[in-house]
């Protein structure tokens, strides 16, 4: 099986970092072309501090404020992969979505044809950082393409 085409969810912690180089770098010994997928968790969809904030503008205000946020950190993280990418000499695509991260991986290969699939392992319990959303036992219920769980490592 060639493998062409590659597709990583990754959102820029320490193990998604992990996962991203060993995507390049089995791109690079493939010829292939990599995707990443950036997922916004849908618990952010909701997200207006209606519990504190006492009117309807300011709400609307910090909902604006939690969305652009939202939207700079995505691109930052878009913008890093992509010139690690440039300096590596692999071609790179993105897209941001917003949802379950694990539905979201599993819709995107529907819709496109990747031949493998790249995620980071879930962090070890009491290491410090954001806790993924990342399901691997539906993606391995789930995906018709191989998916590579690279393990954790914190560098």
């Amino acid at each position: 099986m060639k493998i062409k085409k590659v597709i990583i969810a990754s959102h820029g912690t320490t193990g998604a970092r992990k996962a991203e180089q060993v995507a390049i770098d089995f791109c690079l010994q493939n010829g292939a072309t990599l995707h990443q997928l950036l997922v916004v968790p849908d618990f952010w969809k909701g997200m207006m501090g209606d519990d504190w904030l006492n009117n309807a503008v300011t709400q609307s205000r910090f909902g604006k404020y939690v969305e652009s946020e939202l939207a700079r950190d995505a691109a930052i993280e878009l913008e890093r992969l992509a010139e690690e990418c440039k300096q590596a000499g692999v071609r790179c695509s993105s897209n941001v979505q917003l949802g379950k991260p694990a539905q979201c991986l599993i819709t995107a290969c529907e819709q496109d044809k990747y031949d493998l699939a790249v995620i980071g392992s879930p962090r070890p319990k009491g290491t410090e950082g954001l806790r993924s959303r990342m399901d691997p036992e539906l993606l391995a219920r789930s995906l018709s393409i191989p998916l590579l769980t690279v393990p954790y490592s914190p560098a």
